[in-house]
């Protein structure tokens, strides 16, 4: 066989690897084999590619000693808090790569002169082809640093908005379409440099106006445009298996938002243009909430037969997933039936409380989908709240002025007792105020979520 017929059957080999990879992360209990699968098949993509000829493996090499030092410091000094943000920079990165590969292959071949031995070369496709990577590339990329910031802290995580926006967002993707057309039939460089700039600008005023209780969506819907990125990239340097990898992403991307969209009873174009966080809506809320202690909640969880967790973002700020596993462990032993409620858009990350559960060894069976747990939230003795707040907040169905109203929540209002494990009186990050907290049968337990249940556990132990 030829070089060509060798390189082409180890791309068919890669995307196999990454279609049956993708299918096993469908499960907790193969998603680490998957992911495994899938960097093969990375592994095959990227060899294979090496053995095509024109390259310079100095610049190769060099670019997999520093992008694996990155890598590799990242993932270790990354805590599980900062994950979310984590996601946002490899998609940010990706859509980069993507524009920088489309604007290279520009200035290698400004006239779009076809390959030799290349058939069926069209040069107004690949112009297009250039276009569409790095507009999506551009949008990704500074979209994803704007995410990157509000889920850090280091911006403003509720939504950015000015009057005439809509329009403003509007004028700038109209230009973009008309220098890119400009570009896909003149090839004339500065149309080409206005497009990277308007790309550019449209990511971060497509960002900034949706609040942080978005961000899930956001994130799996900036992934999703990584994906399609790259794939237009695959076609501007004609490589078969960027191609597929990139539709597998994008469409995966595309499929998880939707399903994230319809767990908060939205549209995908309401998360993106309807400002949610913008102001808190709703009414004000008559009451107080009711302290409890530590050691007044020990003497009501032991005699209790039922209980469900409700993990949210704070468990991930606490880092409290291990002590929250000791916990439901001992509650077990003590003869009572344990569920985690997992809401799909809990925490800051599409699966972000999967992750953490999973970390800490918690049994995949006692892991509950909203559903479930709602059809028996009724019979719990106690309802332990860790960190959560949109995804439990009774006004998303009974009050109609709520920004939230007609989201889908876990109904722990309705438990026996709740315990809120709560840092402050504040909002949460999406900035609505929880009528939950105000409840008769809410008690709120104040202080950090992974100190509060250790000192539970202790008290069970002693």
């Amino acid at each position: 066989m030829d070089q060509k017929t060798i390189v082409d059957l180890a791309y068919i080999a890669a995307s196999v690897l990454f279609i049956y990879g993708i299918k096993m992360l469908g499960s907790a209990n193969t998603a680490q084999r998957g992911n495994l699968i899938s960097s093969i098949g990375m592994l095959i993509a990227v060899v294979a590619t090496l053995f095509r000829g024109g390259m310079d493996y100095t610049w190769i090499i060099a670019g997999i000693v520093i992008g694996a030092g990155i890598g590799a410091f990242a993932a270790k000094k990354v805590q599980m808090t900062g994950m979310p943000e984590l996601v946002a920079l490899f998609n940010g990165f990706g859509g980069l790569s993507s524009l920088l590969v489309g604007w290279a292959e520009v200035a290698k071949n400004p006239e779009f002169t076809p390959p030799e031995g290349v058939s069926g070369y069209s040069p107004t496709f690949t112009a297009f082809a250039v276009v569409f990577a790095i507009l999506i590339g551009g949008i990704t990329f500074t979209g994803s640093m704007i995410a990157y910031l509000k889920l850090s802290g280091k911006m403003g995580g509720s939504a950015t908005v000015f009057p005439g926006q809509k329009i403003i967002n509007a004028l700038v993707f109209a230009a973009l379409l008309v220098f890119g057309a400009i570009f896909v039939f003149t090839h004339a460089g500065w149309a080409l440099y206005t497009v990277i700039g308007l790309s550019l600008l449209l990511g971060v005023l497509g960002v900034i106006p949706i609040g942080g209780g978005d961000m899930p969506v956001v994130i799996s819907f900036l992934n999703s445009f990584s994906g399609i990125a790259a794939s237009a990239a695959g076609f501007v340097i004609l490589n078969n298996v960027l191609i597929v990898a990139g539709c597998l992403v994008g469409a995966s991307g595309l499929i998880l938002t939707i399903i994230m969209c319809k767990a908060m009873n939205r549209t995908l174009g309401n998360v993106l243009f309807g400002g949610f966080g913008a102001s808190s809506g709703g009414q004000d809320v008559e009451g107080e909430m009711k302290a409890m202690t530590p050691e007044d909640a020990y003497y009501v969880l032991e005699a209790a037969q039922n209980v469900v967790f409700v993990p949210g973002y704070g468990m991930a700020v606490a880092q409290a997933q291990h002590a929250v596993k000791e916990l439901g462990d001992i509650l077990e032993a003590n003869g009572c039936e344990i569920r985690h409620a997992i809401h799909p858009v809990a925490g800051r990350m599409p699966g972000h409380m999967n992750v953490l559960l999973a970390e800490a060894d918690v049994a995949y069976e006692q892991l509950c989908e909203m559903d479930e747990v709602n059809d028996m939230i009724e019979m719990a003795d106690v309802a332990i709240v860790i960190g959560a707040n949109d995804v439990v907040n009774p006004a998303a169905i009974e009050d109609e002025s709520s920004s939230i109203y007609g989201m889908p929540i876990i109904n722990v209002h309705k438990a026996k007792s709740v315990f809120v494990l709560k840092r402050g009186q504040g909002k949460g990050f999406s900035g609505l105020v929880n009528t939950l907290f105000f409840r008769e049968n809410c008690r709120m337990i104040y202080g950090d979520a992974k100190d509060t249940i250790t000192n539970l556990v202790t008290q069970f132990k002693d």
